[in-house]
């Protein structure tokens, strides 16, 4: 009967309580959408590189070495001799090993010298592989391969020239050695959609005439004089190693770090990345904040609607009072009313969210590279769900306890 007269009431201000819902409905789905888009940055974050059981560097931090190896972020504080990657590598628990050189750059990103092997071993997002949306690894010395967001933010195309700046605010360009475009990479949402990639050979070649950081001058050897030359690197910045099987990850990593003949360190990846995350994770507790906001302004709107529409419903609520309702019904009645409300809105809020998802996934993981899985919901949404409409049962309690008070006297008396 209650559930019926609460139907009715609702569907008789149908206007006012549509607005409510839809208010409710869209700040739930900015809650949980809020929520989707930090699991997935979360999930992103920690699939920036997959399938690499180390990463070896000069002796720092954990943190500063993915940062300048994996998102090009600072600088390494020593390079890694050559003799010292050759010797790691020829350990017995490495499947593989591939070198990284940073240090240089090209307009505002990042160059890297590594080997062809990288575009095989790189994966990201549960071991994706890289994949090139035109043109080819490089196969000349002077190729080079540029992500998507150099591609998409300079206009290149395959064939165009590169002009390699020495070090990272330097107006000093090596353009005595251009490069071509050979190959562009899809869209990964890693920093390899920013880095412009050269082999390790051809690090070596632009700094031929180059000493102590500094160029010679007057010097200026031709390139089919550096073709001929031997292009072994001296030292590299960092690598990625994968190991033969999991169980000998530790012990490797423990004999670099113990390496004699120079400082190094290796790292976990994955821990390395949890480390960074709860550095700048921060960020995720500030916007659950501003979508709980939401949710609780959406609630308080609610409550304000129904202390409004009391004064209009005084005399419905006397009336039912006459016919023998008693207050408790008159209070489970306004109650019922918001928890029907809160309800309409949660349902409405989830069913927009994942249309939202349907929509937008492409469009996100094209553009940045953000991937939001679209699953079924989970305990944790359903929760959230429940205690919105929990949280509207309680906010109507204030009007409804108003409503509770009232005198059949006070609602049929006409004010002036």
């Amino acid at each position: 009967m209650i559930l019926r007269l609460a139907i009715g009431s609702l569907l008789a201000r149908a206007l006012t309580v549509g607005m409510t819902v839809l208010a409710i409905a869209l700040s739930v789905m900015l809650f949980l959408g809020v929520e989707k888009v930090r699991t997935g940055a979360k999930a992103s974050f920690a699939d920036t590189i997959s399938g690499t059981d180390l990463i070896v560097g000069a002796r720092s931090g954990s943190v500063q070495l993915l940062l300048y190896s994996v998102f090009r972020i600072g600088n390494a504080t020593n390079n890694v001799t050559w003799e010292s990657y050759q010797d790691i590598a020829a350990r017995p628990e490495v499947d593989w090993i591939v070198p990284i050189s940073l240090g240089d750059s090209h307009l505002q990103f990042r160059v890297m010298g590594t080997t062809a092997e990288f575009f095989e071993r790189y994966k990201y997002r549960d071991d994706r592989p890289l994949v090139m949306s035109d043109g080819v690894v490089m196969d000349d010395l002077y190729d080079a391969v540029v992500g998507a967001d150099v591609a998409a933010t300079l206009k290149y195309k395959v064939g165009d020239p590169i002009v390699v700046a020495h070090g990272l605010a330097s107006f000093t360009k090596h353009e005595d050695q251009p490069f071509r475009v050979s190959g562009i990479l899809e869209k990964t949402g890693t920093p390899v959609d920013r880095t412009v990639i050269i082999s390790m050979e051809a690090i070596e070649a632009i700094h031929v005439d180059w000493k102590s950081g500094s160029k010679i001058p007057g010097q200026t050897t031709p390139t089919e004089v550096i073709r001929q030359m031997d292009l072994t690197p001296k030292a590299i910045t960092a690598a990625l190693v994968g190991v033969e099987s999991p169980l000998q990850t530790f012990g490797l990593q423990r004999a670099i770090n113990e390496y004699p003949e120079e400082p190094l360190l290796a790292v976990l990846p994955g821990v390395a990345l949890q480390e960074l995350w709860a550095i700048v994770g921060v960020a995720e507790t500030a916007l659950l904040g501003v979508s709980a906001m939401v949710v609780v302004t959406a609630l308080i709107g609610m409550m304000a609607t129904i202390f409004s529409s009391l004064n209009e419903r005084r005399r419905e609520m006397a009336i039912f009072r006459a016919m023998g309702a008693r207050p408790t019904t008159i209070l489970g009645l306004l109650v019922l009313e918001a928890v029907l409300t809160s309800a309409a809105g949660a349902t409405l809020g989830l069913a927009l969210l994942y249309v939202g998802l349907v929509i937008a996934q492409p469009i996100v993981d094209g553009t940045f590279g953000l991937w939001l899985p679209i699953e079924a919901p989970s305990w944790r949404e359903f929760w959230v769900l429940a205690a919105v409409i929990a949280a509207g049962a309680f906010v109507s309690l204030v009007p409804a306890l108003r409503a509770y008070r009232l005198s059949v006297a006070d609602g049929m008396m006409v004010r002036t």
